[in-house]
């Protein structure tokens, strides 16, 4: 499997994920719990796909830590944003964030058993 094709398979899979996590943050916390999910997956999944596109072009340079901090950056502003105006609920948006990295860690254990040399 290619970087590019395990990058899609997850942002498909976290878009399944966060897409009935959002629904019942809506049920639990209302408008800004539904929107704080979705906001921690789109926050994850844009931070995600600019760190797997930066990794692929793997240039060792200056310009690496600079777009990391540029990343970073971006994403707290956002959130800084979310949280201020009530749009959404802190919780509910590290509940979203928190979905990329467990199915990261998934789809790698998947890929590891499927090319372990020992099966």
């Amino acid at each position: 499997m290619t970087a590019s094709e395990l990058t899609a398979r997850v942002t498909a899979t976290t878009v399944l994920a966060v897409l009935p996590l959002a629904l019942g943050g809506a049920w639990l916390g209302g408008l800004p719990g539904g929107v704080g999910v979705l906001a921690g997956g789109a926050l994850a999944l844009g931070s995600f796909r600019l760190l797997a596109a930066r990794a692929m072009a793997a240039s060792a340079s200056t310009a690496w830590l600079l777009t990391s901090g540029l990343r970073f950056g971006a994403v707290a502003v956002t959130a800084a944003v979310l949280f201020a105006n009530g749009w959404a609920h802190p919780l509910a948006v590290l509940a979203g964030y928190s979905a990329l990295p467990v199915i990261v860690v998934v789809h790698g254990l998947r890929l590891a058993r499927e090319s372990a040399s020992w099966t």
